[in-house]
């Protein structure tokens, strides 16, 4: 494995990390040169590590949705939101950028090495670690200041009240970035960073279209979709999809067609590899 190097005083070397608090001295990447999306609007997506479905879902649709305008989407490849965001930017065709909290040959977890490889194929791993070496506990939290610099805006989908994405969302309001969080059930745990975050000032989301006005893209500009084969029917209810309508009674009211037929074409769709499930009967693009 060649990993490649970009140190501080090279050209190339992100102009975004060269004016936050202590920048790395130098970067090791694999995959994209990171010239090639440095220059693209780029959302940092980061959260709890015990995601629920409510967490997975928002993550899965939000991740989706930025892909599809052109934003990169940036998380540390962590368990929970961090894989959930890469997953969900490389199923939309999206460029997404890992960064890791240790060597680029040493990717940790383990259990996430695949994802990795299906990174450097859409886009870009980075480390200020040399290879070789180990993930460190206070590794992550140093590498937490990178993940934030690197993007335009930061947001935190699910967090509970002592999550590491915190230290991220500190790192991102010293650096002067944009930190957006959505609200959660004020009973459960797993939001209420989330939830005291909004009132400690970040922006509340609960639409793409709220990141999107920070990031100066206009939400009328039609997002890319796979290009499609199928029956006129079954490409209005992937349109809709596409949309964020994600509900089959939803889907079904804004096509005007009737529940069960939607449901034949929920499932064809699914077949063909157009849309998979996101849970509590809701849909995704694939």
């Amino acid at each position: 494995m060649i990993v490649n190097t970009l140190k501080f005083s090279e050209s190339g070397f992100p102009e975004c990390l060269k004016n936050i608090p202590s920048p790395p001295k130098q970067i090791y990447w694999l995959g994209s040169k990171p010239d090639s999306w440095l220059q693209k609007p780029r959302v940092t997506i980061v959260g709890s590590r015990k995601i629920t479905p409510y967490g997975k879902f928002v993550t899965d649709k939000l991740a989706t949705e930025l892909s599809r305008y052109g934003v990169v989407i940036i998380s540390g490849l962590a368990y929970g939101v961090d894989v959930a965001a890469h997953r969900a930017a490389l199923a939309a065709g999206g460029t997404t950028v890992a960064v890791l909290a240790s060597g680029l040959d040493r990717v940790y977890p383990a259990a996430h090495s695949y994802a990795a490889s299906q990174i450097m194929e859409k886009g870009t791993l980075i480390s200020e670690y040399a290879p070789g070496s180990v993930a460190y506990k206070a590794n992550f939290i140093a590498r937490n200041r990178i993940v934030s610099g690197l993007a335009d805006v930061l947001l935190i989908t699910e967090a509970a009240v002592n999550s590491g994405s915190l230290h991220t969302a500190r790192f991102a309001m010293e650096q002067g970035r944009t930190v957006m969080a959505v609200p959660g059930n004020i009973n459960s745990p797993i939001s209420e960073g989330c939830n005291n975050l909004i009132k400690s000032g970040a922006l509340p989301i609960t639409d793409v279209s709220d990141i999107l006005f920070a990031l100066k893209i206009s939400p009328l500009m039609k997002p890319s979709l796979k290009s499609f084969s199928g029956t006129e029917d079954e490409k209005l209810v992937y349109e809709l999809i596409g949309q964020g309508i994600a509900a089959q009674e939803q889907i079904a009211a804004a096509a005007k067609i009737e529940a069960a037929k939607v449901s034949s074409l929920i499932t064809m769709l699914e077949i063909s590899g157009y849309i998979r499930p996101a849970g509590n009967g809701n849909w995704v693009l694939s």
